[in-house]
This record gives C-alpha cells, sequence and structure tokens, in this order.
C-alpha cells in the first residue's frame, strides 16, 4: 500500500515521516529503508533503519528512481516498509514523470506486499488524475 503525503515545502511531511519509519523500525520484522534527497536524515532516524542517500546516485529522473527502487527491493527480500522523502525532487521535479512513478511501484509494492510512505512538495491540484487515492489525509497517519 503506498500512501503520499503532499504540501507545501515546510508544512511537517518530513518529520511524519520520521515518526513513522522509526515507528516500523520497531514493529517489523524485516528491513525498513528510507530513501532520501542528501543526508539530513542520518542523525533522526533510528539505526534500524537503512538509509539510502538517492543524490549519492545521481538519480535525474523518475525512470532511473524506478530502476533503483527495483535494485533496492531485489538486494533485499525481507523489505517491509519503503519511506520515500521528496519524491518528486528525486523524479526530477517533473509532475507528470512522478505520476508514472508512482503507478509502477505500486505495482511492484503490492505484489510483495510491502508498504510505502512517499512525501512530495507541491500543491495538490497538481497532482495527476489517479494518484488522489495515495493521499493521505493528516500529515501524521502511518
Amino acid at each position: 500500500m503506498i500512501k503520499l503525503i503532499m504540501e507545501a515545502k515546510g508544512t511537517g511531511k518530513t518529520k511524519a515521516l520520521i515518526e513513522a519509519a522509526n515507528s516500523s523500525a520497531l514493529e517489523s520484522k524485516g528491513s525498513v529503508v528510507c530513501v532520501e534527497y542528501g543526508r539530513e536524515l542520518a542523525y533522526q532516524l533510528k539505526p534500524q533503519v537503512r538509509l539510502v542517500d538517492a543524490k549519492s546516485y545521481s538519480i535525474i529522473d523518475a525512470d532511473e528512481f524506478y530502476g533503483f527502487i527495483c535494485g533496492i527491493l531485489a538486494g533485499n527480500y525481507d523489505v517491509t516498509d519503503i519511506y520515500i522523502d521528496s519524491a518528486l525532487k528525486i523524479c526530477g521535479g517533473d509532475m507528470a514523470s512522478f505520476g508514472e512513478f508512482m503507478f509502477r511501484i505500486e505495482k511492484i509494492l503490492e505484489e510483495r506486499n510491502i508498504n510505502c510512505l512517499v512525501t512530495a512538495s507541491a500543491f495538490t491540484e497538481s497532482l495527476p488524475a489517479g494518484l488522489e487515492r495515495f493521499l493521505v489525509g493528516e500529515k501524521s497517519e502511518k
């Protein structure tokens, strides 16, 4: 299941993601992975959360990011939860490509029964059709 927190910058999306990831790390019987753009969350996440910096892999668009997520899943058979912070930025900032990315990862995550929380800094009015079903009504939901 994918959940999407999409709001303006500075509204607490990352804080909600950190809380959810830390909670999952305590409850999960497998691996919890957090993908971010940069290394800002290193000291805020519990050590049980595997932090991956997408920026250090020079990902420039949604297709590369999709392949990157597939690589994480291929290399870690026991992933139970994935948290992605600033997904729109990692996808290159293109909203249409971001939409395609979300639909593509939905399929592979559902097949493997993996929970996913994604944050993106944008207004929901710019959301591609069909993605509104992923929106989380309240930032604090996990």
